[in-house]
């Protein structure tokens, strides 16, 4: 499947092996979530180390490791679309992190909709009963 069947198309293709993989990169992680402080929409869900968190408070950007490139990752740098971080909290167990964020872009998601507009967040279909996918707003087609 190709990155543009996988992020635009209709096939559910679930990589049920990713935390396997996160598993095996060269960074101890744990799972950081990026809401949407007005709205609570899920806009990202990724990964962070101690340095990404470290910078996400010093800056005051969502910030992630990317486990697939192990490097530092600040939501933004390259797009503009800067996760302003509002609050950051913790899970009961202490095993991920919560970022409430204010977007300063035009979108938190890489993909882009069809007039080139990044995507408010990530989760912008949902599954049918079908099996199939659906975008949930048109503005996000």
């Amino acid at each position: 499947m190709t990155h543009e069947e996988l992020e635009e198309g209709k096939v559910l293709n679930l990589d049920f092996a990713k935390l396997r993989k996160v598993a095996n990169c060269e960074s101890d992680v744990l799972p950081a979530i990026a809401q949407d402080a007005q709205t609570g929409e899920v806009l990202i869900v990724g990964y962070a180390n101690e340095l990404a968190l470290e910078t996400a408070l010093e800056c005051g950007m969502a910030t992630f490791w990317s486990t697939s490139r192990n490097e530092l990752w600040i939501k933004g740098k390259t797009s503009g679309d800067y996760l302003k971080i509002e609050e950051i909290r913790v899970n009961c167990e202490q095993n991920s992190i919560l970022y409430k964020v204010t977007p300063a872009g035009k979108g938190a998601c890489h993909t882009k909709n069809q007039a080139g507009i990044a995507r408010s967040g990530c989760y912008y279909r949902r599954l049918k009963e079908d099996g199939s996918l659906e975008f949930v707003d048109e503005a996000q087609v």
